[in-house]
């Protein structure tokens, strides 16, 4: 793939003096630190560091514990729970019922679809317009490991698709103008996000395997799921690192499918088997795209690029969008103002319905 991974260590950045949070996002960062086996003296630390908005009230506190917190944790919450009393209590949350699962497509549908998304996913460069767009790019830092993030810089790009090359030039820095090529920026970058993910999944050359995994909503529209796996051997996926290391690496994840059309709506994959030797010890990206009219033309073009890296307990996260698209030409005009980041509802996932009853 035509991507670029780098990872710096000079980044001096503290931890913010107060972050605010609500007892849903304390239990879902808890959770998090014992699922990712963080130390009890880090976490305890950081919530010294946390100020509730919610009160927290004996009985949560006691469901908390038994996520299998330590005991200075433990201390810390007390600490919350004193502190948060005189706090509204947490907004009940609504709990829809499940609904019944749709079964999987039979076999010889799911083989079909798979061999239509590759057909559109190896033509699919050859078929989009020349244009130019705005890339933002947000990025993000984590160097305790905790997954909460402090934001970098944003980036505004002006990137340009002709004759089925990208171009990118960087034209705003936090929303000061500059004139910088995409290179030139230090820290976390990637780029080639408009097909060559796309067609290498489904290169025969790359012998990914696919296998169903769940029906899905992306955008209002239903989805097929299934889950792939490419080993290292037949991986194109380049990770380098501070221009001095890099690597070939296997890769696994998921794609998504729309059910009427078989364009793809969404790639998601993780590195697999990275060497313990390498600095990048995770990294994952998703892709999705969305319905765009270029000239009054329907294209699926991408609309968000999430990539993230783990390097020892640093944690690294860029969110790209794609906006503004326009026919690319002498006459297209682009004002490079930084828009507003899209809503989450954009590209959140939700669960698919069943078909009415027949009545």
């Amino acid at each position: 793939m035509r991507r670029r991974w780098l990872l710096g260590l000079a980044l001096a950045l503290l931890l913010p003096a107060q972050m605010r949070m609500s007892v849903a996002q304390l239990t879902a960062f808890l959770r998090s630190s014992v699922d990712l086996k963080h130390d009890d003296r880090r976490v305890a630390a950081y919530l010294k560091k946390v100020s509730l908005t919610e009160k927290l009230d004996a009985r949560t506190l006691e469901d908390l514990q038994g996520y299998g917190i330590g005991p200075k944790t433990v201390e810390a919450l007390e600490e919350l729970r004193e502190a948060s009393k005189s706090l509204p209590p947490p907004k009940p949350v609504a709990v829809m019922p499940a609904p019944s699962p749709i079964p999987a497509p039979p076999p010889a549908e799911q083989k079909r679809v798979i061999e239509a998304a590759r057909e559109y996913a190896l033509n699919y460069s050859k078929r989009l317009p020349d244009f130019i767009c705005t890339q933002v790019t947000r990025r993000y830092v984590d160097p305790a490991g905790l997954e909460f993030w402090q934001q970098m810089d944003t980036i505004t790009a002006r990137l340009s698709y002709f004759e089925q090359k990208e171009n990118y030039q960087v034209v705003l820095v936090n929303n000061r103008p500059v004139d910088l090529g995409y290179n030139e920026l230090g820290g976390a970058i990637s780029s080639g996000e408009f097909g060559s993910m796309l067609k290498e999944l489904f290169d025969p050359e790359t012998s990914a395997e696919f296998a169903w995994e769940r029906w899905s909503t992306l955008r209002g529209r239903r989805m097929h799921v299934y889950r792939y796996r490419v080993s290292q051997s037949r991986s194109k996926w380049r990770i380098s690192y501070q221009r001095a290391l890099d690597i070939i690496a296997g890769y696994r994840g998921l794609v998504f499918v729309d059910a009427e059309t078989q364009s793809v709506a969404r790639i998601r994959l993780e590195a697999d088997g990275l060497p313990p030797s390498f600095p990048i010890q995770q990294a994952s990206v998703e892709l999705d795209y969305d319905g765009i009219q270029i000239s009054g033309v329907h294209f699926m073009l991408p609309l968000k690029h999430t990539m993230r890296m783990r390097e020892a307990k640093m944690l690294v996260k860029n969110e790209v969008e794609f906006r503004m698209y326009r026919k690319f030409g002498a006459e297209a005009v682009i004002t490079f103002d930084t828009p507003d980041p899209l809503p989450e509802e954009v590209t959140q996932e939700k669960p698919v319905q069943p078909p009415p009853r027949q009545p």
